[in-house]
Parts: C-alpha cells; structure tokens; sequence
C-alpha cells in the first residue's frame, strides 16, 4: 500500500512556528510511495547532507490538497541561513511529530543513526525555542 506525502517548500520567518502550517508555501509537490518520515523524510535529509537526488515527485499547484496523503512535510529555508529545517505531520491526528534540521531527522529516523551529537545547533543561528525544539 502507498504511504503519500506533499512536501511543500516555505520561507523561515521570524514569529513562524515550524510546529504549526504556515500560510503560504512557494512551491508543492506529491510523492506516492514511501512517504513515513523514515523513507521520504530520511530521502529529504540525505539531499541536504548527502546531495542525494531526490526522485518520484510530482510538481503541483500551490492550491491543491490531496485528501489522501498521510503525511505532509515543509521544508524551511531563508536567505542568509544556511541550515534549512524541515516540520512533518501527520495529517490522520493533524499532529506535528518532527521539527528540525536535516542532521536531526537522519539521527531519529535513519536506519545508521547518527552517532555524533554535535551538530545540534551547533552551527545555525537559532532562537530560544528552535533550540529546544532541538534538545528535544
């Protein structure tokens, strides 16, 4: 059975909680198959880390919502901040259950978790409460 995804794509601005839907998005896609945090997201991850190629991805109109997708991932970037963050929910409980860096998302999810917790917040200029979204 597929597990669907949209993955959509928002700016990082301050006073916008990564835990809640933003307003506005810039770019949508659907992904069919392998859309659980430890197959897409880990996917997502490994193109920021690991320049992998990301495949499977259907471009779609920002207005569009699929009524049967299980989860719904953004992925935050801004100019001038290097570190993107991605948020996942799961749309079945509409329950954010990841929020965090790319880095983050491999140590919870990857199969070959990440051993070296360094990279927390290391280098990314984060707020207060990014940071402990990040210890968390």
């Amino acid at each position: 059975m597929s597990t669907r995804a949209t993955i959509r794509f928002a700016t990082r601005k301050e006073g916008v909680p990564f835990d809640k839907h933003p307003e506005q998005w810039h770019a949508q896609f659907y992904n069919h198959w392998d859309g659980y945090p430890e197959g897409l997201g880990v996917e997502i991850a490994e193109s920021f880390t690991k320049y992998r190629k990301v495949e499977g991805w259907e471009v779609e109109a920002l207005d569009i919502v699929h009524g049967d997708v299980e989860y719904i991932y953004y992925i935050w970037q801004c100019h001038g901040k290097s570190e993107p963050w991605i948020s996942i929910f799961y749309t079945y409980e509409d329950t954010c259950i990841f929020v965090g860096t790319p880095d983050m998302l491999l140590k919870r999810y990857a199969d070959e978790q990440i051993e070296d917790e360094e990279f927390l917040c290391n280098d990314c200029e984060c707020s207060e409460t990014e940071r402990d979204i990040c210890t968390n």
